[in-house]
């Protein structure tokens, strides 16, 4: 009997969730059938009652559903209840549902093992204080930094974030036009999505440090506007979200199989089929 899995979000036709799933589920021969479905506004309980009902196994949930799933979900992961957002919900026994969030730890396994980058002991910027944000930063703190900054144009919404996550780490914030008052990071993690609308806060010419790393958890076909920027400005090594995006899936689908797939060739495909 096949498995039915599905992502669920508004809009959904850009999603590349059914391409990674199903080479996942190719490299163990898993029979699993993986859609896309656009929900409406509103109507995620709905749907996702539906799709339980109905013989359903596991969603994926993008925008803008992760606080509907939150709130769906019957138990909650620990990073799902500090993140506050789910974007995986995997059926248990008893018909229980688990809600989880993937995100940061597929941004930290592709910072550390696809890219070999280090979070320990470094100068960390995170731009940006949205959902994106607030999904990554207990697994970014748990790489112990040596200091986490937040800047965000509102302030005040990044400084929600630093007194809901300080206790696991050393952690600030900052008004995106004071950057250039503080010391310089060894890594920059862009959290908004300006920089593909080709828009970007303005940063500082000092803002990295020597040997300094800058990640975009965006990703598209040509380097970001970020990434061109942080290029521009002596990073000596620039990622996009692309490897974040199938990592994150790669633990979704470990949640619902029990198995680890191989992503690096998974990887490799999705940004062949960009160009």
């Amino acid at each position: 009997m096949t498995d039915r899995y599905a992502v669920f979000g508004n809009p959904i036709e850009h999603s590349r969730s059914p391409e990674i799933h199903t080479a996942f589920a190719a490299q163990f021969g898993v029979d699993m059938a993986y859609t896309r479905q656009l929900v409406p506004a509103g109507g995620f309980d709905a749907a996702a009652t539906d799709f339980f009902q109905g013989g359903g196994m596991g969603l994926n949930v993008t925008v803008p559903f992760k606080q509907d799933a939150y709130r769906f979900a019957t138990r909650l992961t620990a990073r799902a209840k500090r993140a506050g957002a789910v974007n995986t919900l995997a059926l248990q026994t008893g018909r229980a549902v688990l809600g989880d969030n993937t995100d940061g730890g597929g941004l930290v396994i592709d910072l550390t093992s696809n890219l070999d980058w280090s979070l320990t002991d470094k100068r960390v910027l995170i731009l940006g204080a949205g959902g994106a944000v607030r999904g990554i930063l207990e697994p970014v703190l748990e790489q112990h930094p040596r200091e986490l900054v937040i800047a965000n144009r509102t302030v005040e919404k990044a400084q929600q974030l630093v007194e809901e996550f300080a206790p696991l780490g050393s952690l600030s914030t900052v008004g995106v036009d004071n950057l250039a008052d503080l010391q310089a990071f060894d890594m920059v993690i862009n959290g908004t999505s300006a920089s593909l609308e080709g828009d970007l806060p303005p940063l500082p010419d000092s803002l990295l440090a020597r040997n300094a790393h800058c990640y975009d958890l965006m990703y598209g076909a040509a380097p970001t506007v970020f990434m061109n920027w942080a290029t521009g400005h002596g990073a000596v090594a620039v990622a996009d979200g692309l490897g974040m995006l199938v990592e994150q899936a790669a633990e979704s689908f470990f949640l619902w199989r029990g198995l680890r797939p191989a992503t690096k060739p998974v990887i490799a495909a999705l940004r062949a089929s960009l160009k």
